[in-house]
């Protein structure tokens, strides 16, 4: 069973199921089991939010011996799921199929509200920067992170990942009123990637990085190099593209 899903991440401690605190699998499953009449299912995401992280397509697959048609598996795990967790789409598919390992790439977003005051309804889902920022200048720094290339400076030093070269296929950032958004697609993303790399968009914004320094800190390959991890809150993964 392949759902995609949305989540708000305010109130979780991230995706991954722990022995204390909510997460958001141990919500998903805790439905699951109960459709299951007290079977414990393990469900498999296409990857791992932080806590605070947002989704509005992540994606799942779990093995179930119910047939239960698409529609019904939508209704009833809805019913029984909190209010900040919500399944946008059922498929059945292939018990070939894997949410992880079958991605081919990700899209995410990250959500800058740019302004002299808070905004208290946007307080968990966008970070509040209220520095001037040169958007023209970020958008020519970015420019260096497209295409494939080893990201170790713009990784966690916490990263279990031993191959750090990864490919961003596209980078669009743009001003929707007091808000800039940044968006990402790749074939893969370390760990706090994205959030470290708009933590070093924002140095070229200010003007304490050139737009060319991204270059020389990508060849640095020292997370030293590179700029502050931006707030969890800000980021949302967009979407998860698989083969036809």
């Amino acid at each position: 069973m392949k759902c995609t899903i949305e989540y708000d991440g305010t109130h979780f401690l991230g995706f991954q199921v722990q022995p204390k605190g909510r997460t958001v699998q141990g919500e998903i499953e805790k439905a699951i089991k109960k459709l299951h009449k007290g079977e414990d299912i393990r469900i498999q995401p296409s990857g791992r939010t932080d806590a605070g992280v947002h989704a509005h397509g992540q994606v799942i697959h779990f093995d179930s011996p119910l047939a239960i048609p698409s529609e019904r598996w939508m209704m009833a795990l809805n019913t029984l799921f909190p209010d900040d967790i919500v399944i946008t789409e059922v498929e059945i598919v292939d018990e070939n199929f894997h949410a992880r390992y079958d991605v081919v790439k990700k899209e995410y977003r990250y959500f800058l509200l740019n302004q002299k005051n808070r905004n208290v309804f946007r307080k968990d889902h966008t970070y509040y920067y209220p520095y001037p920022i040169n958007l023209d200048q970020i958008l020519e720094g970015a420019a260096y992170l497209l295409g494939t290339h080893d990201f170790t400076s713009f990784c966690s030093t916490k990263s279990d990942k031993e191959n750090k070269i990864r490919t961003i296929e596209e980078i669009e950032i743009w001003k929707d009123g007091n808000e800039i958004i940044f968006r990402f697609v790749g074939n893969g993303f370390l760990y706090n990637m994205v959030r470290i790399i708009v933590g070093t968009l924002l140095k070229v914004g200010q003007g304490k990085l050139a737009p060319d320094d991204i270059k020389l800190i990508l060849e640095k390959r020292d997370r030293q190099a590179a700029g502050k991890t931006a707030p969890a809150h800000g980021l949302h993964l967009w979407r998860v593209w698989y083969e036809e």
